[in-house]
């Protein structure tokens, strides 16, 4: 980021307190859709649809909260940078393990039900962010961790790898709600109320994970501390 500019006049850290309030409305939101309104969560069952429920909540407690959690790990905890950085890299990695079992049980479901495979546009955009985040975290792991490149390399690949993070994480945004309203298309096409319960409860979760999205890009480009004015020194305290 370019010096000398005026910069954002808030602080990171309370903003990640409103990203952590979001994350737990939407993962329990999402929880009461898949329980209590479609019927539970299964790996293995008759029903298929239940195998199906699995997709959003891996998905969004999963990939997109936890890989939220992930970003703001270095403005939320307040650990060293070695510590914190060792965070980042494991929640990054469990973030894209339960992604992928996310689209697994996706997969899974259409198999079982005779459904084909890759024909929309969420299903496009959602297979490639979780290869672009695969492909972050590894180049991340290699740049940052392990062997990890020199300090020069490091500097300079350091905006690259938080704009190309942020990048991925948006798409990712995207795909959640490309998937929610793709979702309700087809339970309203199949005679779900328009104005129901149901429906409501899937915009307004769809609703709050857009808006945790924001916070947590607005916590990633915030300094962790705001900076003073420039000529500005503090009045000194008399002792």
């Amino acid at each position: 980021m370019a010096g000398g500019g005026a910069g954002l006049s808030v602080r990171a850290l309370p903003l990640t307190y409103v990203a952590h309030a979001h994350a737990a409305v939407a993962a329990l939101l999402v929880l009461v859709w898949c329980i209590h309104f479609r019927g539970g969560l299964a790996f293995e069952s008759t029903n298929k649809s239940l195998i199906f429920n699995l997709h959003p909540v891996f998905m969004l407690i999963g990939f997109i909260i936890l890989g939220s959690e992930a970003i703001i790990s270095y403005k939320a905890l307040p650990w060293s940078k070695e510590v914190n950085k060792l965070i980042h890299l494991i929640l990054h990695a469990i973030a894209t393990v339960l992604g992928a079992v996310g689209i697994y049980t996706a997969f899974k479901f259409h198999n079982e039900s005779g459904i084909a495979n890759l024909y929309s546009l969420h299903s496009w955009v959602g297979l490639g962010t979780i290869c672009l985040y695969a492909i972050q975290w590894l180049y991340g792991f290699v740049t940052f961790f392990f062997p990890g490149g020199s300090p020069a390399f490091r500097r300079s690949s350091l905006p690259w790898h938080v704009f190309f993070g942020l990048f991925v994480y948006v798409l990712a945004i995207a795909t959640a709600e490309l998937g929610f309203l793709e979702k309700l298309t087809f339970l309203e096409s199949s005679g779900l109320d328009k104005y129901g319960s149901e429906a409501f409860l899937v915009n307004f979760t769809a609703l709050v994970v857009l808006l945790f999205g924001a916070v947590v890009v607005l916590v990633a480009v915030s300094p962790a501390r705001v900076a003073e004015p420039h000529g500005y020194k503090p009045i000194p305290v008399e002792a």
